[in-house]
């Protein structure tokens, strides 16, 4: 099949059809306003020459004008998208030429000629995990062609192969190859119209103000066009979100069929392994972003933040177990979704995309498999790839106001650096996750008395199967709360999907009695392991004879456990607290609440110099910058008001003082929680094999609540 004899779907033709219809809706509104609006100003402007004429005076003339312009207002309103040109912001874009990069050049070519399309007007590299086509769009780009633009982030580039690279190139030339795309241009155009006359309106306010501004009558006349404005304004975002919403669907039918014109380019391989690998490469990109964010008070950039990303990439892989190919991890949708365990589905009207499931599900529907060979990666189509990535780190640090002198950090520094900071923050990998969203359960009773086997080890109980019993029931959990939602009115949804089933919302009280029955199930398989886990590492320790040094990491997290909720109270009841600040409030208010504060300040006082004690569990984990903070906060009497505004300096001591305080108590809980689990690794070194009975420890929920300390 030739690319230009593919057909669109009977759900892309339905989308269009709602899009065309949401477009005719406003057309029709606006030339009702624009209708009534030419109206009035005629009336305002016949209005105001009329007493001019009556009576020529100064004050005449300029009511006259004021009333004229009115009309005039109003009628520049409706008429300002006309003269709006939507501007593409370059700054961050590097322009590349077919003589700087003619391999690259030379793919473009390829695509652009097999899809029936034309070659963009310019080329251009920016710094994202991402591709896209974009144009400088007005409004009478809706009635005369405009040559794209073609941006490759080079984030992506450096995460892809040729062949993966020539599929997202041609998905993103696939959404103008066809006739019937151009719909969907068109109400991209429109949509921008209502935008504009719905949201961007700096310019125009800005007229408005300088107008006022002349004059008391000119005020007036202004003041009341404004009025008319906001309720104009109002009824065009009611016809705004029905033609959005409508775009939106057209949008998500638009990305199913550019995904099929790559598809014929490349088959389906190279989109899916890229799809699926889009999110990992999109992560690496974002931590080492992060990871540089947190280094610019220590003066420390990266020389080629590429080359970071593709080490950072490389270790996820290797720490998550997934294979690679070629030097590029090759993600499955059942590790991207590993620990999603949700079967709720509602669509997102607002999604200009599908999700990557569904894509992967209608890309396989089209058969597209084509014999794959090894492809070189995509950087290699370049004539110096790593002159290109040092040239786009500039652009990423240079802008940055470093206080000292600067040092650039090599790849392998920075890498080092990373891992030691992944494992610093990680439990260890025998308990396979299982603890990442949960904590070991407190000693329970001594009335249950498991039996011992010597014929079995620790990984039954740490299995993917156990794995996903834990997230399977935060699934039910977060499912059946967003379902109360729903019911109650707090949600607008009024259907969804549950495991593959259509539901409306009135069917919710049904739905819900079924997900707790079987919430309760999951919760008492999921008990009765970890009371097999407990006693597992009870007889562990007994016959190492590090009992007392396993009891000791035990209580340790039991007894913060205990006193880490009274804490984070105290934190919440600060945040709550001080809320009020971020609003504009009365001056007594204002008042009335900081005194309030002082009775939660005082507890918070008390909780840090705890924490600044010598002996203090915190000591390891608190810092000069941290220490500091503490000592601002701690040593006086902070003024956050003079009388008539906030005073910065003590506030932000505050908020620092707040921030630092929980992130002490939560570094806490996860060290003493991983002290706890590395412990219990070390007992397994021993290759110490012992059995839970099934029965000694399958328990109902009930039985074990009970039986806990």
């Amino acid at each position: 099949m030739k690319i230009k004899d593919i057909k669109v779907s009977s759900g892309f033709k339905i989308q269009t059809t709602k899009a065309i219809y949401a477009i005719a809706l406003f057309i029709f509104v606006y030339l009702l306003l624009l209708t009534l609006a030419v109206a009035l100003t005629a009336l305002c402007i016949i209005g105001g020459f009329y007493i001019i004429a009556a009576k020529p005076t100064f004050i005449t003339i300029a009511i006259g004008i004021a009333l004229a312009s009115f009309g005039v207002l109003i009628l520049m309103f409706l008429l300002k998208f006309i003269v709006k040109s939507h501007k593409i912001d370059r700054s961050y874009l590097v322009e590349i030429t077919k003589e700087e990069e003619p391999m690259l050049f030379g793919l473009i070519e390829e695509i652009v000629t097999a899809i029936g399309t034309d070659f963009p007007k310019k080329v251009y590299l920016s710094n994202e995990v991402n591709a896209a086509v974009f144009y400088d769009s007005s409004f009478w780009s809706m009635f005369f062609p405009i040559k794209k633009n073609l941006q490759l982030g080079m984030g992506l580039i450096n995460s892809v192969s040729v062949a993966e690279l020539k599929g997202i190139i041609a998905h993103e030339f696939g959404h103008f190859s066809q006739r019937s795309m151009k719909v969907g241009s068109y109400v991209y155009h429109v949509n921008q119209v209502i935008f504009n006359l719905v949201e961007d309106n700096t310019s125009y306010s800005n007229l408005i103000e300088k107008w006022a501004n002349i004059s008391g009558f000119f005020a007036l006349s202004a003041s009341l066009a404004v009025k008319i404005i906001l309720g104009i304004q109002w009824i065009l975002k009611q016809v705004y979100e029905v033609v959005n919403k409508n775009y939106m669907g057209l949008s998500r039918e638009m990305e199913f069929h550019a995904d099929e014109i790559a598809a014929h380019i490349t088959g389906i391989a190279p989109m899916k392994t890229s799809l699926l690998r889009i999110p990992l490469s999109d992560h690496a990109f974002t931590s080492t972003l992060n990871y540089y964010d947190n280094k610019v008070k220590h003066n420390i950039k990266s020389g080629n933040i590429y080359g970071d990303q593709a080490a950072v990439l490389s270790f996820l892989s290797e720490f998550n177990q997934i294979p690679c190919k070629n030097g590029l991890p090759q993600v499955s949708l059942t590790e991207q979704s590993k620990f999603n365990k949700s079967k709720l589905t509602v669509e997102d009207q607002w999604s200009s995309h599908p999700s990557t499931e569904d894509r992967l599900k209608r890309l396989e529907k089209t058969s597209l498999h084509v014999d794959q060979v090894e492809e070189p990666l995509a950087t290699t189509l370049f004539q110096d790839i790593e002159k290109t990535q040092v040239g786009l780190t500039h652009l990423i640090f240079d802008p940055i106001p470093y206080e000292g002198e600067v040092v650039t950090q090599s790849t392998a520094d920075f890498i080092n650096d990373y891992k030691a900071d992944i494992e610093s923050n990680s439990f260890p990998k025998v308990f396979n996750g299982y603890y990442d969203n949960k904590n070991p359960i407190s000693a329970p009773n001594e009335e249950i008395k498991p039996t011992v086997d010597p014929a079995s080890n620790a990984e039954v109980y740490f299995s993917d199967e156990k794995v996903d019993l834990v997230y399977t029931a935060i699934a039910l959990e977060n499912d059946i709360d967003f379902l109360n939602k729903i019911y109650f009115g707090k949600s607008p949804i009024k259907t969804f999907d549950y495991d593959g089933k259509k539901y409306k919302k009135k069917e919710i009280n049904k739905l819900i009695p079924a997900l707790k029955k079987q919430l309760e199930e999951i919760n008492q398989q999921v008990q009765a392991n970890d009371l097999a886990i407990f006693f597992y590492f009870q007889e562990c320790s007994k016959r190492q004879e590090k009992t007392a040094l396993w009891e000791s990491c035990y209580n340790e997290l039991n007894n913060f456990e205990q006193a880490y909720e009274h804490k984070i109270d105290l934190y919440n009841k600060l945040c709550d607290g001080i809320q009020f600040i971020s609003y504009k409030t009365p001056v007594e208010d204002i008042k009335f609440n900081l005194n309030k504060l002082k009775c939660q300040e005082s507890k918070l006082k008390a909780e840090i110099t705890d924490m600044l004690k010598p002996e203090s569990m915190y000591g390891s984990e608190i810092d000069a910058e941290i220490a500091q903070v503490f000592l601002e906060y701690t040593s006086k009497e902070l003024t956050y008001f003079n009388g008539t505004s906030y005073i910065d300096k003590p506030l932000n001591i505050l908020y620092g003082a707040i921030n630092n305080y929980y992130y002490l108590l939560s570094r806490k809980y996860f060290l003493l929680k991983k002290n706890l689990l590395i412990f219990q690794a070390s007992l397994l070194d021993n290759n110490l094999v012992v059995h839970i009975d099934e029965k000694a420890s399958s328990i109902t929920a009930q039985e074990a609540k009970e039986r806990f300390n």
